[in-house]
């Protein structure tokens, strides 16, 4: 009986510096055969080159956009492909920053098999060195409907398990869970359940896609597995990558682990105005209340910005003291960069697509 078969989508999740080093890793400790397109954003010319010399060599398919455009619309550009295209019983989504452990991909499968599952997330851990901390091992998240003053609202509960825990402290806990989300870093899906819930939701730019995919997944009378045997590593930025310093300033001026060639898309794929619109659009969607778990995002609107930006030009000029003054007087100055920067991406954007219908 043949295995399976299976189709990873590659799409971008915030920068292109990582490409090599998560395509390599996925080529070197992946034992289960798959086909791969890697779906291109307008990815800077080395990073194309390489993908250019890597899918000859590998047979893979890249699909180019001829503009940046959200996580969700990237995963349905490749998503539409692979249903048109291949005959694949499970997509795999995964994000251009993830590396994996070996065995990762047959144990996703070995779940979806026995379980019958509908969407399996493997042990998503987080940071430098890899494989050790752990970001996600699944969690809960459903709809409370409730009843106060005569009113009703519907409200997000959502809990994580093992977040922040190291692999080392919990492994009588690694064990195939059954639970309500797993996260986009790594996601198994099982084919069938498109023709049920459709493409991704376009409308979730940069937020919250899991959750609203996992609601869509639940609707339908899906179930969503974390399969812990399953270890893959996303976010080699930031606090756990210990590079937290700028090593040089103006001509030699480098962000942790980034390339200046990152920062166009960074800005757009983390700005005000994406995730201010997919917390609107999950609210609306799903009919829930404006409590705190919104208003809490929305006044943490910029954090991915501010973690991996401002925090680090804070940390150099302080000389690894930090300041709260200076962090605050940076983020408000940064906000309204941030508005233009994106700004001029919609402008272009808008100028590109009135030219195409002329």
């Amino acid at each position: 009986m043949k295995p399976p078969k299976v189709t990873l989508i590659v799409s971008p999740r915030e920068r292109f510096s990582y490409t090599k080093t998560s395509l390599e890793s996925i080529y070197t400790n992946t034992e289960y055969p798959f086909d791969l397109v890697f779906v291109d954003v307008c990815s800077p010319v080395s990073v194309q080159n390489y993908l250019q010399t890597k899918s000859q060599e590998k047979s893979f398919t890249v699909l180019k956009t001829d503009h940046y455009i959200s996580p969700n619309q990237a995963r349905n550009v490749g998503l539409e492909y692979v249903l048109q295209h291949s005959d694949s019983q499970y997509i795999v989504f995964i994000e251009n920053d993830v590396i994996v452990q070996r065995n990762w991909l047959t144990q996703l499968v070995n779940c979806a098999e026995e379980t019958s599952a509908t969407v399996v997330g493997p042990l998503t851990c987080i940071g430098n060195p890899a494989h050790q901390v752990i970001h996600n091992a699944g969690g809960r998240s459903y709809i409370k409907t409730e009843i106060k003053n005569g009113q009703t609202r519907r409200r997000i509960k959502q809990s994580a398990y093992l977040t922040g825990r190291a692999i080392s402290d919990v492994q009588d806990q690694l064990h195939r869970t059954q639970c309500d989300y797993v996260e986009f870093h790594c996601m198994l899906v099982r084919r069938d359940i498109f023709a049920q819930t459709g493409l991704l939701d376009e409308g979730m730019l940069a937020t919250r896609e899991h959750i609203d995919f996992c609601f869509m997944v639940t609707e339908a009378g899906g179930s969503i597995y974390s399969e812990r045997d399953a270890i893959v590593t996303t976010d080699t930025l930031g606090i756990a990558s210990n590079k937290a310093g700028l090593k040089a300033w103006f001509g030699q001026l480098k962000l942790p682990d980034f390339k200046w060639s990152d920062l166009p898309y960074f800005m757009v794929r983390w700005s005000d105005a994406w995730d201010r619109a997919s917390l609107d659009h999950l609210r609306q969607k799903w009919n829930l209340a404006e409590d705190k778990y919104f208003t809490k995002r929305y006044a943490g609107l910029g954090s991915r910005r501010h973690e991996l930006l401002i925090k680090p030009v804070v940390q150099f000029l302080t000389f690894g003291k930090g300041s709260a003054w200076l962090e605050r007087q940076l983020i408000t100055l940064e906000r309204p960069l941030n508005r233009l920067w994106f700004n001029r991406y919609a402008h272009r954007l808008r100028h590109a697509q009135m030219s195409k219908t002329l």
